[in-house]
Formats: C-alpha cells, structure tokens, sequence
C-alpha cells in the first residue's frame, strides 16, 4: 500500500478499507499536533531544523555556553527529556542561598570559545548542585492553561490540612516584561511562563546567543573585561531570517506545536487508582483543559490534556537543590509532568533515580521523596504497599509515554507486535491490567474490527503491507481474518503461487523480468503491492522462477 514518508522517517499507512473509519491515533511523543494547518506543520518542521542545528561562534554562540543545540539536552525524544545536567552554584548564608560576589547568576557555563573565557567553579563556593534536562513536549498547550486554573489549586498555607501547601510561582514574561504576573509553569522553579521566554532565556544561557528578549551576554564569572576581550558579535546576535523568524521564534513554534505524549491504556489502570490513593494526586494532578480564547490555534484551544503536574511550587524538604531562583526558596521545586514517564532516565531533578529498569527508577524517584517534605507521606504509604499493589501502580506510570499497539514495548507498532495482537484479537477481551489492554483502541474491553482498524493504521512495520491478490486489503489485515501463512512472511499464502506473473500467461520468466525491469521505480511491477516496483519485488520473482503452480 502507499505510505507517506514524513520528515521523522514515521510511516504512515493508509488501510483501503471500505469499512475504513477516521480513527484519531495518540501521536508519538515528538510527534506534531493533530490539527495543525499545513502552515503550521511548516512551522513546526522548519523549528524542528532550528532547534536540532548547531549554532556556530560567527552566528552568536558563547562566548560562554553549554551546548550549542536545543537538541544536545533535549533528547528523549527530540524536545523531550535528557540526561545532561546543567551546574549552578553559590554560597550559603545562614541557611539562605546567595550568589557569589560579583556574579550575575548562579548557572555554570561549562563550555567557551577559548580557554582564556572559560567560567570556573570559585573556591569560595559552598553550594554546588545538578540539574537534569527537563522536557519541553507540548509546550504550547502547557501555556495554554488559564493562569485562574494553576491558582485555582495553589495552598500556599494548607488551609485543608492535608499536608500539601503549593504556590504559585509568579513571573514576568520576557517579551512583556512590564505587563502582569504569570503564573509560571516551566523549568524546574517554575519559573518561566511562556514557550517564547523559555527559548528567549536557554538560547542566550545555554548557547550564549543573545537576542530580543534576553539582549546582553553574561559575563564569564561576571567578569566584564573577559567578556569585552571574548565577544566578537554584536548584540543581539539573534536576527531575523528570510522570512523574518529569528531562532527564538522558530524553535518556539517546534516546542509550541509538540504533542502530548500517548497514554496507553488511554482510561487508565488499576495502579491509577493506587496513584491516587496514596496522594500522589495531589500534585501530579491529571485533567486540564486549555483556553478557549479564540487567539489560540484550533489545535491548541481547548483541549483536555492529561501532563499529570499542577505546576505549583511545593516544599520537597531534602529534595529542594538548594537554590534561589525568583521567588522559589531553597527547598521548593515544581511539580514535574508525569506524561512520557516511561522512557525518562535519569529521573528527578538531580538524576538520583538512574539506570536499571523502569520499575527500579521510578521505586527508588518515588522514595527520595520522603522523609521530609510534602511528597513523604505518600512516599512512607507507597513503601507500605504490599508487592501487588507496587507492580500496579508502576504499570500505570509505564503508560504514560506508551504507544497505542505497542505491546513489546519498543516504542513502535511493527510485526512484532502483530504478531502479539493477534492472539489478543482471536480471544476478543481485555483488560486494561493485561498487555492485550494496549490493544483496546476505544477501551470498550473488547478486541475487535474497530481495534483492527486502528491497529493497521498505527502500524509502522514494512511486514504485510502489500495487498497481494489486489482486492483493496492488505495482507495483514487479511492474515488477521484467517488467511494462512504458514511460513509467517506475512503474505497470505494462497496468493504467493501467482505473484510476480505479470503478463498473466501462468509462467514466471523472462518476459515478466523484461516488465518489471521496464516498469522499475513505478508501481507497473508491483508484486507486492506496495506502489512501488523494487527489489522486493525482483525478489519475489526470482522466488517463484516458472509455472505458476
């Protein structure tokens, strides 16, 4: 069958059914929005360029920086999680951060143009601490929360005695900066609101490239002399492209049009329910819906979105890192989105819950959130869970991030996979607990046609998508329904005899060689019924070289 290359090398297949339905597949995490106009997916994959190409020194990288891509931290996937850490450091006073004389900040630059504006670690520094790289998926409809709806949740004297106190973290945007107060939602404080001040403050802290928003370089060290003698660019070194996007802006619509990452089993499992009993709900709060302003974009504007944060500020007691940042003290951190959970290594803001399994990650992430703090209590009750209740409720926290039909789980939908499905479609139940869970497209508890459907249409295998006897289906879809294929390539096998024959005279040969030959590149010779004739096809051919039996 025809399929669709897309820049991510994703493969799209189109299922010429006549009981064919619009089904609305979870997108890969790093995957647009559904939705998007064809002038925004422009948007997007341009930003996607931006934001994975190295910014050079003549192009306003450093003096002083950390890396000179978004992509370097954001890895998993692209714009998501990393394992890189960031440094920041300080002196400790009476119990309160403070930045080092002399210095404007409390972020490391590890990197620089050349040795003579490299940053250092100063003696006198008593605070030293690691940031992992945070995700920046679905960034546009994180914004896109009403401020009234974070403040609608914020405690800040934990007037219902539950132990939780969270705050808002007010903010100025970067491009409105006299305007009001934001409730800021990204970064590990909280403390930036928008997408556009997001790639405002990390292209100019993290790559040195000063722009609109953030105009001035810092200074190595706060060293203004070193700077003078390293900067050669002038400021802002940001400036707009042919079409009059600058990188902050393109690397903003990437981030802005990212979607949510998938949950699978989509209603939810059992361990959901022990998530929630134990309090974990508390902060990693589940359902938000965005803005209906009409200045949103259509696949933006209200929307229910399930990132599992409340973006708040809360006191994590041991689990603070130590800085000022704002108005965020020392022990406050905000809480992380839980969405794409399952493919984060290392966890927490300091990487402490890394390597091992998933189950082993996220154990040891949940129990560093005790003993002080707001999250303890319902780490002492998560250690209290006998082993079944432990298992479910790390099932549920490995879907979120899993795909739809993904029942390896290897983050794509490929024969392997079929080949799980199909016991999961003969015995025609499941439940969301069971692997067969994440095969029930519409959560009916049923594994039927319309799970079918999805399943072919999330499929990414090359395996099986040919339609060999050319009647609209492809073979997959009919091994499914019965057809045999006894020596499992995926072609059923009462078609096998006659492929390749094709001037219809019963015999393979010379004759059928001198067509696909002629029609190569084309679909005129195509065996396996993938609109295109190629290798696989000559293969085929050669395979059944002579009568048609």
């Amino acid at each position: 069958m025809p399929r669709m290359m897309l820049p991510t090398a994703t493969l799209l297949l189109v299922v010429p059914l006549a009981t064919a339905r619009a089904i609305d597949i979870q997108p890969k995490a790093g995957a647009p929005l559904a939705g998007l106009t064809t002038a925004q997916l422009e948007l997007f994959w341009a930003g996607h360029e931006a934001y994975s190409t190295p910014i050079t020194v003549a192009g306003g990288l450093g003096p002083i920086m950390n890396k000179s891509n978004c992509i370097s931290c954001h890895t998993n996937p692209i714009g998501g999680w990393g394992s890189i850490a960031v440094n920041h450091y300080g002196i400790e006073k009476k119990g309160e951060f403070m930045l080092l004389p002399g210095e404007t900040q409390s972020l490391l630059q590890t990197l620089a143009v050349s040795p003579l504006c490299a940053e250092v670690v100063p003696e006198d520094a008593t605070v030293f601490i690691q940031r992992i790289t945070n995700s920046s998926l679905a960034f546009g409809l994180i914004e896109a929360i009403p401020d009234a709806s974070i403040a609608a949740n914020a405690d800040a004297t934990d007037a219902n005695a539950d132990g939780i106190s969270g705050r808002v973290h007010w903010v100025n945007l970067l491009e409105d900066p006299t305007g009001p107060l934001r409730a800021g939602r990204f970064g590990w404080k909280a403390q930036v609101a928008s997408t556009l001040s997001f790639s405002g403050d990390a292209a100019r802290n993290e790559m040195g490239l000063t722009n609109a928003l953030v105009p001035g370089e810092n200074a190595p060290n706060g060293n203004a002399s070193i700077l003078t003698e390293c900067d050669s660019v002038a400021d802002p070194e940001d400036a707009p492209d042919s079409e009059g996007f600058r990188f902050i802006d393109r690397v903003t619509h990437f981030q802005r049009y990212l979607a949510q990452p998938p949950q699978t089993p989509k209603s939810g499992m059992t361990g959901e329910a022990v998530f929630n009993a134990i309090g974990c709900n508390a902060c990693h709060i589940r359902d938000w819906t965005t803005s209906n302003s009409p200045s949103l974009e259509d696949a933006i504007r209200n929307k229910a979105i399930k990132p599992y944060s409340d973006f708040l500020l809360h006191n994590m007691g041991g689990l603070g890192d130590g800085v000022q940042q704002g108005d965020a003290d020392e022990s406050e951190m905000r809480t992380p989105v839980l969405w794409n959970l399952r493919t984060r290594d290392p966890m927490l803001h300091h990487g402490a819950a890394a390597g091992g399994t998933f189950a082993t990650r996220v154990t040891k992430a949940i129990e560093l959130h005790g003993p002080f703090g707001e999250g303890a209590a319902s780490a002492a009750a998560f250690m209290a869970l006998g082993g079944t209740q432990k298992a479910q409720l790390i099932a549920f926290l490995g879907s979120l991030g899993k795909l739809e039909f993904d029942l390896d789980p290897d983050n794509q939908v490929d024969a392997f996979d079929f080949t799980l499905f199909q016991p999961c479609f003969a015995n025609g139940a499941a439940s969301p607990d069971t692997n067969c869970g994440v095969a029930d497209f519409n959560q009916d508890g049923l594994i039927n046609m319309v799970d079918a459907d999805a399943f072919m249409q999330a499929y990414e295998g090359a395996e099986g998508t040919g339609d060999c006897d050319r009647d609209g289906q492809i073979d997959l879809m009919e091994i499914l329904l019965g057809a045999p294929d006894a020596d499992s390539d995926f072609i059923p096998d009462d078609c096998v005899g006659c492929q390749a024959d094709f001037n219809g005279d019963g015999h393979r040969d010379g004759v059928d060689l001198g067509i696909l030959l002629a029609g190569w590149g084309t679909a005129a010779a195509d065996a396996n019924g993938d609109g295109v004739t190629d290798g696989v096809d000559l293969g085929i051919l050669l395979a059944g070289w002579g009568t048609c039996g």
